[in-house]
């Protein structure tokens, strides 16, 4: 990755996901669409767990282009989880109602593995780890 394409902001390291930004988005916009799509992410729950999946950490990256189109890596808790064909589409519809937001592609992965230890504190007192 090249210095232009280096994380814009880094998303809080309790939830320990990369925003990456090209340098085109005036700054105040980037950070109304940085926190509007986080926000848009926030409604997206686990239906096995009572958390959304930012907060879970299954968020690893978000890439906003210069067209305003955004690029999301993202992982389940477990790679057989029963909404594995459902999850992707929950965020890509989620994030692409975000005012600003021309297009949304939702990328699996699984490297690295989700582990608990990505889980903010807020999602581990919603889990009772707490």
């Amino acid at each position: 990755m090249d210095d232009a394409s280096i994380a814009a902001e880094t998303i809080p390291e309790t939830a320990p996901n990369a925003l990456v930004s090209g340098s085109a988005i005036p700054a105040d916009e980037l950070a109304r669409l940085t926190d509007d799509i986080v926000s848009a992410l926030k409604t997206v729950y686990d239906p096995e767990i009572p958390a959304d999946i930012y907060e879970l950490g299954l968020i690893y990256k978000i890439e906003i282009e210069d067209d305003r189109s955004v690029k999301i890596d993202m992982t389940l808790t477990a790679p057989g989880c029963p909404v594995a064909g459902e999850m992707p589409g929950w965020v890509e519809n989620a994030v692409g109602a975000v005012e600003g937001v021309s297009g949304v592609e939702v990328n699996m992965t699984f490297d690295p593995p989700w582990s608990a230890d990505r889980m903010s504190e807020e999602a581990q007192v919603a889990v009772g780890w707490y």
